[in-house]
């Protein structure tokens, strides 16, 4: 993995990764490794059915990775089978944030009904723990908002994940106290809706996320995206706001701590990780 133009020592947070997937089945310690010498500090490893939430809150256990318990919407349709399990990994230690939840209406893998009511229960669920949530947007921009309001989504925060809306939908989404979330779509080059959200949000309420295995930021298509590649991340949007890298790591990262709850003395390490 490039070192990119960052000091070693900088601390970045991946807040959105997938590495529960069975993409990293194979070689997933040295994944770990080759994110702690990007100077990644903290991981948070994001559950979206009932298999992945319960392998995240496994990865939990080891130091400077943490967990998130919730229902993509592609597989809201099961939620009748899978909620009262996911909601009893909800209390385990390492777990940060309700998500990924939200709405997908670009593939409709579970019916739009059968998603709004999964989401809504969801953000019930995070509000009455007082814990953040992650959402998932795609193509239902109006409706999540309306959620988001309707259920009060504002008392306990949350981040909008690989932020996809304009900057009028950003501007909402912060004034209701939402993150807004950097993923590998900022860097393509002709993804200037995107450009144009990180100018406008300020670096209070941005967070970086690879999204991994998914999402592969510019020069990298094509690999399989990684922990690691989030320094490719807080390069671009360094770029875009014309200010030092570290300035970007360092005020992402503190969003990071404040959102979540991340304690500081469990830096994420390559090898010998407790169980």
């Amino acid at each position: 993995m490039p070192a990119g133009h960052m000091e070693a020592s900088a601390l970045l947070v991946d807040t959105h990764a997938h590495l529960n997937a069975e993409e990293f089945d194979k070689d997933r310690e040295a994944v770990i490794g080759r994110a702690v010498a990007a100077g990644v500090g903290a991981i948070i490893d994001i559950g979206s059915d009932l298999d992945s939430c319960r392998k995240s809150v496994e990865l939990a256990r080891r130091p400077g990775l943490y967990a998130t318990v919730g229902i993509h919407p592609h597989s809201a349709r099961h939620m009748a089978k899978w909620v009262g399990e996911i909601e009893t990994l909800a209390a385990s230690p390492g777990v940060v944030a309700i998500g990924e939840i939200g709405l997908d209406y670009y593939r409709n893998l579970s019916e739009p009904s059968a998603q709004r009511d999964c989401f809504t229960h969801f953000l019930g669920l995070a509000r009455s723990l007082g814990l953040p949530v992650v959402v998932h947007d795609r193509d239902a921009h109006d409706d999540v908002v309306d959620l988001l309001r309707l259920e009060h989504a504002g008392d306990t925060g949350g981040v909008m994940h690989c932020f996809s809306g304009d900057v009028e939908m950003a501007k909402k989404c912060l004034d209701m106290g939402f993150y807004i979330s950097l993923a590998g779509p900022v860097t393509f080059r002709n993804n200037a809706r995107a450009q144009q959200v990180v100018r406008m949000v300020p670096d209070s309420r941005l967070l970086l996320e690879t999204d991994c295995p998914y999402l592969t930021p510019e020069p990298y298509r094509g690999m399989r995206n990684e922990p690691g590649m989030v320094r490719v991340i807080a390069e671009r949007a360094s770029a875009l706001k014309g200010v030092p890298p570290a300035r970007v790591v360092d005020a992402t990262g503190a969003n990071a701590q404040r959102l979540f709850g991340l304690n500081r003395g469990r830096r994420l390490v390559a090898a010998n990780l407790e169980r």
